[in-house]
């Protein structure tokens, strides 16, 4: 049963959390980021360890901050408060897309919390201008997305929550899925704070500098858990990074894109709970 909890100081964090019978605790982070972390509960929440979700600060039902303070720096010292707060001294850390690179960026900032580290449909390597180079069908379904970012009769709120929408068919690769995520994302509470640094060209990226060979001198296991026909992080990255990380591992699903977990719930469930219990 899914309990909220707000951890108290600047800003308030606010944090979907669940208590498990395993002695294991899950840290989930969210991507968009001006999304909330409710799209990731199913099917993690199936999982029999305690699971943290939290907001990222000025997300959700997470506290604002000014627009200088929308940093990766500040996002560490939130997810230490979660941490704290829940008397969790080592966590399983899981992000998904932006909430990937967060998740690094706290593995290698903070390395004693972390115990082991999945990277959901992101991407450990940054990304080659040409990633997605000679994909035909992909250029096709982008040609035909809405750009909500063009629309002045919408606020800056509304137009994350229409280019969620809008990139839904880039999202989600079986057609059978898309009917259950349009659900899911009419439950998310959608903001526009780090829109306003982006948009201003000051928003600075999570990604650390030589990512892949600083999580390799972890020592910790890593588990890539992505969709082959994702969008927005090519699945080719995958097995350089492998190369480059000895204790990683893959696991691809052939029929999922962007929102692997979406797309293919039991595959993406199974690989979480098999590297959990490996590690």
């Amino acid at each position: 049963m899914w309990r909220d909890r707000l951890v108290p100081g600047e800003p308030e964090i606010f944090v979907a959390w669940q208590e498990g019978t395993a002695d294991r605790t899950l840290l989930a982070i969210h991507g968009g980021p001006d999304w909330d972390h409710s799209f990731l509960r199913d099917p993690l929440e199936r999982l029999d360890c305690r699971l943290l979700l939290p907001d990222l600060r000025g997300c959700g039902r997470s506290g604002r901050v000014p627009e200088e303070e929308y940093h990766p720096d500040g996002l560490m010292q939130d997810l230490l408060r979660v941490l704290d707060a829940f008397d969790v001294e080592r966590a399983d850390v899981l992000g998904h897309s932006y909430g990937g690179m967060v998740a690094q960026r706290f593995a290698i900032t903070h390395p004693s919390r972390v115990r082991s580290l999945i990277v959901s449909g992101s991407s450990v390597l940054p990304l080659p201008p040409d990633a997605f180079a000679g994909w035909t069908e992909r250029d096709e379904v982008l040609a035909r997305q809405e750009d909500p970012w063009q629309r002045q009769d919408l606020t800056p709120k509304e137009r994350t929550r229409a280019e969620a929408f809008a990139s839904a068919p880039a999202n989600i690769w079986r057609a059978e899925a898309m009917p259950g995520y349009l659900r899911r994302l009419e439950e998310v509470r959608f903001g526009a704070q780090w829109l306003a640094p982006f948009l201003a060209g000051t928003l600075v990226s999570p990604r650390l500098p030589d990512a892949a060979q600083r999580i390799a001198e972890l020592d910790i296991p890593v588990l890539l858990l992505h969709g082959r026909q994702d969008m927005t992080f090519p699945v080719d990255l995958v097995e350089p990074t492998l190369e480059l990380i000895p204790r990683a591992r893959a696991v691809v699903l052939e029929e999922a894109g962007h929102m692997a977990h979406v797309d293919e719930p039991d595959g993406y469930l199974n690989a979480v709970r098999e590297f959990l219990a490996a590690g």
